[in-house]
């Protein structure tokens, strides 16, 4: 019994590094027999955390990564919140529908009190919900003139991949316009000619990934119409606004993209992007309660109580809700629109002092007008490199910035272009140390040209 205190003790006291537990490699792939000291299994999991890279400096993801000190406790108080449990939890569902009557207004709904919508996990599976409920109302109409079922498309510009997941999933066609020349967007023109008596929509995006740019909903809503007057063929629009959702309104009021424009049944977007909110959040929202099949819609009996549910997901979590309805009341238009001007600036600075370095043709400089507070630019073809974007790439990942270097869909697999995207939390001092650090990585393949031994670089005067 005094052996076995003495070992307790020993491990109560044992600073964390010089305890058992942390003397051998914990198991990886196999759940350990016995139980761990709570502090030690958290060092051992912080640690390994570490290896992953520094979110602030992750330039490529389009999600959230600053939050504020506020927004961390509320998701603190919400953890246990299970967020399809409206019976047990009646007032987090009321915020999430404040929040989509919120939204509905924000994107000038017809009728925002009486707009139908939900969270979801994201806006990939807000996409979905917005696809299959288009998908459901094209097959009521066909089967309404006896037609058949079997051959839907949908038409998009070069889109994310969760719009190929739904095509996949749903047995749809995806007729996705692919990129031509400078041309990196969908245009009222390759719209018309993809569609037919079998497409259940037409979807823009605000904000195509790749660029950043915004597509051109109005233009191609009024083609569409043209197309009604000429045929008769009536084709609904879902707008992709996974990023532009949450920037348009605020930055670019004047911008008709959404409600206003009648052929647009439904929005998706991120509220974890330009929303604000922490990862896991996004939102559908409908035009019209008639725009969602009943289909869809199931009345679930659960854990005492009877309740609607039209999302792929069931049970999760409600603090991501909640934090995007502090931000809606918190930072009000005003707000929103100071953050994400605030972001275009930044962008517009990084399109200059990266247009000075002399070695890139810039495609989008981040202006409320080109679209998000992204930039994006390729290397000159009136000069030579001794670098690609991928080694540039590479390179600035030794100081930990991650700027995405990738090549373009289909029909410009030959093009390689590098992406900035500017979110709340990237100030211009740190745009400034980046642009610092663009200098020193071009000075460093001065001197070392890739692909160049290093006797044969000194040779031709390239010099530590």
């Amino acid at each position: 019994m005094l052996h076995e205190r003495d070992t307790i003790r020993n491990e109560v006291l044992d600073e964390v590094f010089a305890s058992p537990d942390l003397s051998v490699a914990l198991p990886k792939y196999r759940m350990p027999d016995k139980e761990h000291e709570a502090r030690h299994v958290f060092q051992t999991v912080s640690d390994e955390l570490m290896l992953d890279g520094n979110s602030r400096q992750n330039l490529a993801t389009f999600c959230q990564t600053w939050l504020e000190p506020e927004v961390l406790a509320l998701m603190a108080e919400t953890l246990d919140k299970n967020m399809v449990d409206k019976d047990e939890y009646p007032q987090t569902a009321a915020i999430e529908q404040r929040c989509v009557h919120m939204l509905a207004d924000l994107w000038n709904s017809p009728d925002a009190h009486n707009t139908i919508g939900t969270s979801t996990t994201g806006s990939s599976e807000a996409a979905m919900l917005g696809g299959m409920a288009l998908l459901w109302k094209w097959r009521e109409r066909r089967r309404a003139a006896g037609l058949p079922t079997d051959k839907p498309n949908l038409v998009t510009g070069p889109v994310q991949v969760c719009w190929h997941k739904f095509a996949r999933y749903w047995d749809v066609e995806l007729r996705e316009i692919p990129m031509e020349g400078d041309v990196f967007a969908m245009t009222p023109e390759s719209a018309l000619a993809r569609v037919d008596e079998n497409t259940i929509a037409v979807v823009p995006t605000l904000g195509v990934t790749f660029t950043g740019v915004y597509e051109p909903v109005k233009e191609v809503h009024a083609a569409l119409d043209r197309l009604q007057e000429q045929t008769g063929l009536d084709v609904p629009m879902h707008i992709d606004g996974a990023s532009g959702g949450f920037l348009a309104p605020f930055t670019y009021p004047e911008l008709e993209w959404d409600f206003r424009l009648p052929r647009v049944k439904s929005i998706n977007a991120s509220g974890h992007k330009f929303g604000l909110a922490p990862l896991g959040v996004g939102w559908i929202i409908w035009r019209d309660a008639d725009d969602l099949p009943e289909d869809l819609i199931f009345n679930v009996n659960y854990l005492g109580g009877n309740m609607p549910s039209f999302a792929l997901n069931f049970s999760r979590p409600g603090g991501q809700v909640v934090a995007q309805y502090y931000n809606l009341l918190r930072l009000g238009r005003e707000g929103y629109r100071k953050i994400h001007l605030s972001c275009h600036e930044t962008a517009q600075y990084l399109a200059t002092e990266i247009g000075k370095l002399g070695h890139f043709e810039i495609i989008n400089d981040g202006s409320p007008e080109a679209g998000i507070p992204a930039v994006s630019w390729k290397l000159r073809e009136d000069r030579e490199h001794n670098f690609t974007l991928f080694d540039l790439a590479d390179r600035l990942r030794t100081r930990g910035w991650q700027v995405p270097a990738y090549t373009m869909p289909p029909h410009r697999e030959d093009l390689a272009v590098q992406r900035i995207l500017v979110r709340q939390g990237f100030s211009r001092d740190q745009a400034s140390l980046l642009m610092d650090d663009y200098r020193a990585a071009i000075s460093h393949f001065d001197r070392h040209p890739v692909g160049v031994p290093l006797d044969e670089a000194e040779a031709g005067g390239f010099h530590h």
